[in-house]
């Protein structure tokens, strides 16, 4: 059975629409004008239980409105949805045994306090005993390695050590589907990382799915094994990650920064370059037709590398390419 099943599921928010000038204004306090924002426009898909998915796309897409109405938060303005066999939004709070969520932007810890007060906390609003959660506290303590974060108020943790206290008190009840909703938003490039091998570390031992949305091409390709691309509501493409790659993200762009002066006719072969300043370059390639490692190597006996950054293709330009294949 599915984890997740939804069917040509829609949500329409009304909003009120802002008057210009004085006389609008003054008509908008006795009749105010109303528009209505499509954030979803009957998408449908699955989810098996276990599997790592990504649920990704630009800004405004309707990947955030998709979680909230899969945790019961919102109700839908149409169609179907059920998760792990409950319909979210009728079950919200049976189904809030079963799932663990972490919205980025919105945390859960209590601010003022130690992560380990919310952690004990959690176990008491999931119904476990006492030796049940700190047992559990300690799996989490040590596969996540916040040891020495759970005794500091949560407002003295950098973002990233905030972050994987995070997801850890979400799987505090053992949930058998795990939502991240922009968990890595912010986050330095090992922040990310400590939190995908986390992420990946858990379903591996304890076979939790995963629905991770975000706006970074680089969690997708690093943790789930299928993606979905949503924009303006509407699903855009789905497919396996290893197809995705092969297809879309096969340009990469490399900034890279000498200890020395870089000569102004600097070429690597395989690449194009982009732009060159007194220490820096910046330069592309097709990893299909240039192997990574074979970049790297060269501009490693260009000279000393103080800094190098190895970055995909903005999601937006994936987007406008999927578009432009199919003809949406």
């Amino acid at each position: 059975m599915p984890a997740i099943t939804i069917s040509a599921l829609a949500k329409t928010f009304v909003t009120k629409r802002k008057a210009a000038g004085l006389a609008g204004s003054l008509r908008a306090l006795v009749r105010p004008a109303q528009q209505t924002i499509d954030a979803l426009r009957g998408i449908s898909f699955e989810m098996e239980s276990g599997e790592l998915l990504g649920l990704i796309g630009p800004n405004g897409a309707g990947k955030s409105t998709t979680i909230k109405i899969l945790t019961g938060i919102l109700f839908p303005t149409s169609g179907d949805a059920r998760v792990l066999d409950y319909v979210p939004w009728q079950n919200r709070r049976e189904l809030a045994y079963h799932i663990g969520t972490v919205f980025g932007q919105r945390p859960q810890l209590w601010y003022h306090l130690p992560a380990i007060d919310t952690f004990y906390l959690f176990g008491k609003i999931y119904e476990l005993d006492d030796k049940t959660t700190r047992a559990r506290i300690a799996f989490l303590t040590e596969a996540f390695d916040i040891k020495d974060l759970l005794e500091t108020p949560v407002r003295k943790l950098s973002l990233g050590q905030r972050m994987r206290c995070e997801v850890a008190a979400s799987l505090l009840h053992r949930p058998r589907l795990l939502l991240l909703d922009e968990p890595s938003i912010g986050l330095d490039v090992v922040a990310k990382q400590n939190i995908r091998d986390t992420i990946r570390r858990m379903n591996e031992e304890e076979g939790v799915g995963v629905i991770l949305t975000s706006h970074d091409a680089g969690d997708l390709e690093a943790l789930c094994k299928r993606v979905i691309i949503i924009n303006h509501g509407q699903i855009v493409y789905q497919d396996k990650v290893s197809t995705l790659k092969r297809r879309y993200l096969t340009t990469k762009t490399v900034s890279i920064r000498y200890a020395e002066q870089v000569p102004a006719d600097f070429q690597i072969a395989g690449t194009e370059v982009l732009k060159t300043s007194q220490y820096g370059v910046k330069l592309q390639f097709d990893s299909s037709a240039t192997r990574v490692e074979d970049v790297i190597a060269q501009l490693a006996r260009a000279g000393s590398i103080v800094d190098i950054t190895i970055a995909d293709p903005p999601l937006e330009e994936v987007i406008r390419a999927i578009y432009a294949e199919t003809g949406n």
